[in-house]
């Protein structure tokens, strides 16, 4: 690319950068499941999971209604972001611990989504691509949902059982 020089263009660059976010993700979450110990956490990393191959397709779909050919540019941002969590997979540690930072990486993941995504979203209203920011806006409230349910599971009680293995865990070193 020559430079950034008109919103279009930074428009485009962002759009190529969430579009290799959103594929790393379809690479690392399959990890994650299978190393989650709750059950309810598995079940909706699994369900993020076929909603993030949907954000591709989606994003291809976005490609499509502005003409440009869809690929991605690496976003360094959440490989570093994934490359974090998956230095969670190789810890030991008792199940709901690792459980509630599973939690954790997750949500940075969604979070960063939600921030490009809102970016974008701007841009596209700014640029009149009403057809790209309604694509969007359909990925970005899947995403604000993936975290709102992890934000639910943790305190629901993955949170509350890593807290009392550690007041176990305390209680019988005392005796």
């Amino acid at each position: 690319m020559a430079g950034l020089n008109t919103l279009r263009e930074l428009f485009e660059d962002e759009l190529r950068d969430l579009y290799d976010a959103e594929k790393q993700i379809v690479k690392a979450l399959p990890k994650m499941i299978k190393a989650a110990g709750n059950e309810p956490l598995r079940s909706a990393l699994e369900m993020h999971l076929d909603e993030t191959r949907g954000h591709v397709e989606r994003l291809e779909r976005v490609f499509e209604s502005i003409d440009v050919r869809p690929r991605g540019k690496h976003c360094a941002g959440m490989a570093g972001i994934l490359e974090e969590g998956s230095d969670l997979l190789d810890e030991d540690g008792e199940e709901a611990v690792l459980d509630a930072a599973f939690i954790a990486a997750a949500q940075r993941v969604e979070h960063y989504e939600i921030t490009a995504y809102g970016s974008l979203m701007a841009w596209a209203k700014v640029l009149g691509l009403s057809d790209a920011r309604s694509l969007l806006e359909e990925n970005a409230q899947e995403e604000k949902a993936a975290d709102e349910k992890l934000s639910e599971l943790a305190e629901a009680g993955i949170n509350q059982v890593a807290a009392a293995g550690q007041e176990v865990a305390a209680t019988s070193r005392r005796k």
